[in-house]
């Protein structure tokens, strides 16, 4: 079984990334063997739409759970209509957050965990937007 986990870095030595649609990383890991593929998040700049393309990034790996911090309402239904369960809320080392995956320890969720454009952090809001100069 495969899954995927959003990375602040790309190895199982980073810590899981708050954001999914604009996470940097994707860390694809084969549960069985614990081989791992490192994949850049090339939505992590787009203007809009970037948990719709993280999401359609993800299915195409083939994992099966993806497990991040947060995640808006268009990323959970791309993952939910291609089959693939979510898990939010998780932060820590992506090793621990493994381990705890293969004891039961963390469960999959029903609905998103933030509303749209959360992890924009002022991508497309203008330069110094609303500030007395």
């Amino acid at each position: 079984m495969k899954i995927c986990v959003t990375a602040i870095g790309d190895n199982l030595d980073a810590d899981v990334d708050p954001r999914f649609g604009r996470c940097k990383y994707f860390l694809i890991i084969d549960l069985e063997t614990m081989n791992t593929e490192s994949i850049s998040n090339d939505s992590l700049m787009a203007s809009g739409g970037a948990g719709i393309q993280a999401a359609q990034t993800v299915a195409k790996t083939g994992a099966s759970t993806v497990i991040t911090g947060n995640i808006g309402p268009n990323a959970f239904q791309t993952l939910s209509a291609a089959g693939v369960k979510v898990i939010t809320g998780i932060s820590g080392s992506i090793k621990d957050v493994v381990d705890r995956f293969k004891r039961g320890e963390i469960k999959e969720v029903n609905s998103p965990s933030v509303g749209s454009h959360f992890g924009m952090s002022g991508i497309g809001r203008g330069f110094r937007r609303g500030e007395n100069l």
